[in-house]
């Protein structure tokens, strides 16, 4: 009866503990070999106890600390900027800049280097600017102008973006078209003007078509140039997983493509917002509105050189409003997808 109560209590310790520390799961004469190297759950190789799982995870945990410790090694600090330095470092230069420039203007102006109709100073200036925003036609102005711009930069991205694919992706395309394009990116916008104008009249047609040939050559060969800068093994994974046509293109081309692709875009708005001011300077209409260009016109035509200054000044703030409010935001955003820009 004994003997029978102690088979059984060694037959359940079995059960509840399979690998034994004599000869674990390789049998009872396997020693330090097995599944369990030298003993069990407790010895030096087990193969799928529970501490050898949490080894496995503890392992992991260790190489992804290693790998963010190298990484914080090769990068700037992540701290958030003061605002006072922010002040010191990307307020203060330009405001410093902008009060050199009136100051010398003025001092030519009190110099009398030119006649005052030939240079006013920046007073009579800044007048001609709140004259215009009194009457009320300012804010008429610049926004014909910009949404103008705007409209034709849209198109201009439509049709650039999948021209850039297929000239970039097909050899034939790019051997046959991608030279013209080249040369439709060095003509000045300027010269087409008075053929926009005998093709579609002084309508708005005219002015999108200018503003069309002068931005998508940019814009697609931005992308093309970004296209040629993507590694190789990207498209070979890509095809691995299966991301190929279309879904290659959305997944693995355009994001990897984007640096340069983002350059060309940046480039297509500075052409476009040059091809409209040449549009609007040239061909005036009462059916075309006024814009920053007529009125740069108007003031060349009145002999109001505060004027032609003041249309000047004003391309120029939109200009650098239209850099700073979407292009620097999509550069930094990029650059610190990239680990090339961490600090903010």
């Amino acid at each position: 009866m004994a003997n029978t109560e102690t088979t059984g209590s060694a037959r359940e310790r079995h059960r509840a503990d399979p690998v034994t520390a004599d000869g674990g799961a390789g049998g009872p004469d396997s020693g330090s070999g097995g599944a369990s190297g030298n003993g069990g759950p407790g010895g030096n190789g087990s193969a799928g106890g529970p501490d050898s799982a949490g080894g496995g995870e503890q392992a992991a945990s260790d190489l992804a600390g290693l790998e963010a410790g190298l990484d914080a090694l090769d990068s700037k600090s992540a701290a958030r900027t003061s605002l006072g330095r922010v002040l010191l470092t990307k307020v203060l230069p330009p405001v410093v800049a902008i009060a050199l420039v009136l100051l010398l203007w003025q001092l030519a102006f009190a110099l009398e280097l030119k006649e005052d109709y030939q240079l006013p100073s920046p007073l009579q200036v800044g007048s001609a600017i709140g004259d215009l925003w009194l009457k009320g036609t300012l804010l008429e102005v610049i926004w014909t102008s910009v949404s103008r711009g705007l409209l034709g930069f849209g198109i201009a991205i439509v049709i650039g973006t999948p021209l850039g694919l297929l000239v970039g992706k097909v050899w034939f395309v790019r051997a046959a078209i991608g030279p013209i394009l080249t040369g439709l990116q060095s003509l000045p916008s300027v010269a087409w003007v008075p053929a926009a104008i005998i093709w579609f009249g002084l309508s708005d047609a005219m002015i999108y078509t200018v503003i069309l040939l002068g931005a998508v050559p940019s814009i697609a060969n931005g992308l093309v140039s970004g296209l040629d800068q993507v590694p190789p093994l990207y498209r070979r994974a890509g095809r691995v997983i299966g991301a190929t046509g279309l879904a290659g293109v959305r997944h693995v081309l355009l994001p990897a493509s984007l640096p340069g692709y983002l350059a060309g875009l940046k480039q297509g708005w500075a052409f476009s917002w040059r091809s409209l001011m040449a549009a609007e300077i040239i061909a005036r209409s009462p059916d075309l509105g006024a814009g920053l260009g007529q009125l740069l016109e108007n003031g060349r035509g009145n002999q109001d050189m505060a004027m032609v200054l003041s249309a000047i000044l004003l391309i120029l703030v939109v200009g650098i409003a239209i850099d700073l409010l979407v292009f620097a935001p999509l550069e930094r955003r990029v650059l610190r997808s990239r680990g090339l820009l961490v600090s903010r």
